[in-house]
């Protein structure tokens, strides 16, 4: 049985192929890319689009490890509630509207589209980061509290590592979301492979619209694989054979 599964999707791969390859000869894809006048400006927006994703998601990940952890300590854990909802707001708030917000102080350009990437990202590893040191067994932190291992210790050796897999999933659902937001980015200025995505609706050139769109989901694919990958390298092994 599992060797006629494995024979079904190989047909099925291929026929995707097949139909990709004849849908990009069609829509005068494949000649927009081998177009040496337009390949480098494609290149170059994808080098924008993987830019601003790259410098918010830090920015994110910092603040929102932080803002989970700092939540999780005993004489902050009474402002999670009120700080989880402040930091909820960036995601409440539609994603065009938090990119003209951050238009409206910064102008146009790169700086308002990470901060507003930023803001939007922080939500899901801020919220992970809490429910996952939040969740580690109390038998566990006294055990280490028992062998004289000071907070910063417990926390680097004992809730870190055994709530990571729980911060991993909001880092890989804040880099997805990270990526598909940044093509709006293009409407403040900002470029990234959104400029080939309005442009192509704009003027109906579905060339232009598949050269934007289909990296994008190319980005996403492979942030969804780097975050497994990365799973495999931060959780430790123990971790992962008791799963």
């Amino acid at each position: 049985m599992n060797k006629i599964f494995a024979k079904l999707y190989m047909i099925i791969i291929a026929l995707i192929i097949l139909i990709a390859g004849i849908t990009f000869e069609r829509t005068g894809l494949i000649d927009l890319l081998s177009d040496p006048y337009e390949y480098p400006v494609i290149m170059a927006l994808f080098g924008q689009h993987l830019y601003m994703v790259s410098i918010s998601m830090v920015f994110a990940t910092i603040i929102g490890v932080t803002a989970g952890i700092v939540l999780t300590r005993k004489r902050f854990r009474k402002y999670a509630g009120i700080c989880m909802y402040v930091i909820g707001l960036g995601q409440t708030i539609p994603s065009l509207a938090v990119l003209a917000l951050a238009m409206s102080f910064l102008g146009i350009g790169m700086k308002p589209a990470i901060f507003a990437l930023a803001i939007y990202s922080i939500l899901p590893i801020a919220r992970n980061t809490l429910a996952g040191i939040t969740a580690v067994p109390p038998d566990l932190i006294d055990a280490a509290k028992g062998m004289g291992m000071p907070p910063m210790k417990i926390l680097l050796e004992v809730e870190l590592p055994n709530s990571m897999k729980v911060i991993l999933t909001g880092f890989r659902i804040a880099l997805i979301i990270n990526i598909g937001t940044a093509a709006l980015a293009y409407v403040i200025g900002a470029g990234g492979l959104g400029d080939l995505i309005f442009t192509g609706i704009n003027l109906m050139q579905t060339d232009k619209l598949l050269a934007g769109a289909i990296p994008v989901t190319l980005l996403a694919l492979f942030a969804d694989f780097l975050s497994g990958i990365l799973g495999f390298a931060l959780i430790s092994k123990g971790l992962r054979l008791s799963e």
